[in-house]
């Protein structure tokens, strides 16, 4: 090897990942941290770590300088970006460079040419490759993109040019949403990438998302590892990845596949890299965009190819030729994985933080994740927590390993997409292989109801204390868990269950599903909670104030931001479906707020 030693400017499950192999590979690693990371398990895994900073990723992995002066204080001779964070920035691979430093990614030049959206959009225009209709010129003005939207036609994306991950990304359907969508839009993408730039383009609905592995090294080879069929996504963030795409067949793959390498052969790319396609229901392809870094999915080509991408990338990092041309490269099975994220499913899908009170990786699968016990989950980064991969000969030996493996996942003390993920999976459309980018749009998720009953007994026959009853069978008891009086006869011949006591909440595991249930038994006969119908509107979560839309005196419509969270790198608006008159503001545009924490008072207008 060229190196001998590895920044890796990431955290979180993909620091984790990145080490596995540079250690493998006989390489030194070195781990940075921000305040709030200062004990994590990437931290800990490292051979040497140094902070860069306070929590908040503008201060910390997003801090190019203090990135910098890291890897001159650890002696590294090399940096990996991992996913998101400053993997496609071209000024932080440009300034590794400068510091003589190597920058395990491609070009800066090629990252600027196809990470940004415009550009690529270009390119593949003028190879031939067919775009979708849409607005991918200079003039960033309102006017310029409000005239533009009804000539492409509704519905339509607007997409940052800079983005990623579906943040900056809003579908309109009318030309009465477009300002508030553009807006919104626009903040996103400049908060998420320091550039507000936005680009139009028609949105295919009931289409699929299929993308094509690319790699290519500095003696001129580039080789093709697959498709991957990433259509079942939530606000246009990927929630299950699989490879092969159940719809493509030889022709269509073959077509998709040489796109990839000729749009990426144009800008003298090096590197791992991420072509991707729309596919529309006549069987149509069309180019998207490129994403000029490893992607969170590669796993599944992994496992059908059983290569290791990131050695690939460190040995092409260090000039050697890729491992492998194009006809030696094998396919075998099928892989599908799944992104548990820190989410609550039945409410929207609002992120979460807090303390993971109980981690357990299911067995016989592939769980990429940097998770334990007693974890704080942060809610400065991104809402994911972990990735479950299954692989089998066939897709629905896939698909039901990965379900089984799910529902033996256990994650305790924080609200989980899991059970979401595995009745995605269960779902006849999925199962059949017909799920397309609208999937979810139309998916029925019911949250299973806690079984109060087995809750009460359990905790009765373990956890005396902490009901306030002794567990002597010869006794009933009963306990009130938010509101409901629950009798129960405690007992010692209950199937074991995974349970976490936080306080005065229970946490447990019970067929797949995570419950929380609090004993109000002691509280005062208070009214409990506060939402819309007493006149004032909480934080739903932890996140930042990005926008106060609301003033003292003022009527706010119907459906209108009053307030804007950013949480988990994403922003969520808060409105009510009727007209309010706002009595008083408690936050301004910058605060930091937890669950519960009240943003505004009103009255019905």
């Amino acid at each position: 090897m060229k190196f001998e030693s590895l920044l890796v400017a990431n955290r979180g499950e993909i620091a984790l990942r990145v080490m596995r192999t540079a250690k493998r590979m006989g390489l030194r690693t070195v781990a940075v941290y921000s305040d709030a990371d200062h004990d994590a398990p990437h931290v800990r895994a490292a051979d040497a770590a140094l902070r860069i900073g306070a929590a908040a990723p503008r201060d910390s992995y997003l801090n190019v300088e203090a990135i910098l002066d890291a890897a001159a204080q650890s002696g590294a001779q090399a940096v990996h970006p991992g996913y998101g964070f400053l993997s496609e920035n071209a000024a932080f691979a440009e300034a590794l460079e400068r510091k003589n430093l190597i920058w395990v990614g491609p070009p800066a030049g090629a990252m600027r040419q196809l990470g940004d959206k415009q550009g690529a959009r270009q390119l593949a225009r003028t190879l031939g490759v067919p775009v979708l209709r849409g607005y991918d010129e200079r003039d960033q003005s309102e006017e310029t993109l409000a005239t533009a939207a009804p000539i492409i036609g509704f519905p339509l994306l607007i997409k940052a040019v800079a983005g990623g991950g579906g943040r900056g990304m809003r579908l309109v359907r009318s030309q009465a949403e477009f300002a508030a969508a553009l807006a919104s839009a626009r903040s996103e993408a400049t908060t998420s990438f320091g550039d507000n730039r936005l680009l139009l383009e028609k949105a295919v609905e009931g289409g699929r998302h299929v993308e094509v592995q690319i790699f290519a090294d500095r003696h001129g080879n580039c080789v093709q590892l697959g498709e991957r069929d990433c259509s079942v996504q939530r606000r246009h963030q990927k929630l299950i990845e699989e490879s092969p795409c159940p719809a493509a067949d030889a022709k269509a793959r073959a077509a998709i596949g040489e796109a990839a390498i000729m749009i990426v052969r144009a800008t003298g790319y090096t590197g791992a890299g991420t072509v991707e396609f729309l596919r529309d229901a006549e069987g149509n392809y069309w180019f998207l965009e490129v994403n000029t870094r490893l992607q969170v999915e590669h796993p599944v080509t992994e496992m059908v190819t059983g290569l290791d991408l990131v050695e690939w990338q460190l040995r092409v990092a260090a000039g050697e030729p890729l491992p492998l041309q194009q006809e030696g490269i094998r396919f075998a099975g099928h892989a599908i994985e799944a992104r548990i994220c820190a989410e609550d499913a039945a409410r929207g899908h609002l992120p979460g933080a807090g303390k993971l009170l109980v981690w357990h990786a299911a067995d016989g699968v592939r769980t990429d994740h940097a998770l334990e016990s007693g974890l704080e989950i942060q809610p400065h980064y991104d809402s994911l927590l972990a990735k479950v991969i299954a692989h089998a000969p066939t897709r629905d030996a896939a698909r039901e390993k990965l379900v089984a493996a799910l529902d033996a996942t256990v994650a305790l003390g924080i609200s989980t997409n899991k059970a979401f993920l595995a009745a995605v999976l269960r779902d006849k459309g999925f199962a059949t292989g017909n799920a397309t980018t609208d999937f979810l749009s139309r998916f029925k998720f019911e949250d299973e109801k806690p079984d109060l009953q087995t809750a009460a007994t359990l905790l009765a026959a373990d956890y005396g204390e902490w009901t306030g009853w002794s567990n002597d069978a010869a006794h009933s008891a009963r306990v009130r868990f938010d509101g409901k009086m629950v009798s129960f006869s405690p007992s010692k011949n209950l199937q074991a269950m995974p349970v976490a006591i936080d306080g005065d909440t229970v946490h447990y595991a019970r067929g797949g599903s995570s419950f929380s249930l609090r004993n109000t038994l002691y509280d005062p006969p208070a009214k409990q909670g506060a939402g819309a119908s007493d006149g004032r509107l909480v934080a739903p979560m932890n996140g930042k104030v990005v926008a106060m839309n609301a003033s003292v005196g003022e009527t706010i419509a119907a459906g209108k931001a009053l307030v804007v969270l950013e949480a988990m790198k994403m922003e969520h608006s808060l409105s009510f479906s009727f007209a309010v008159k706002i009595k008083t503001t408690h936050v301004k545009a910058g605060a930091q707020v937890a669950p519960g924490n009240l943003l505004v008072e009103f009255e019905p207008a």
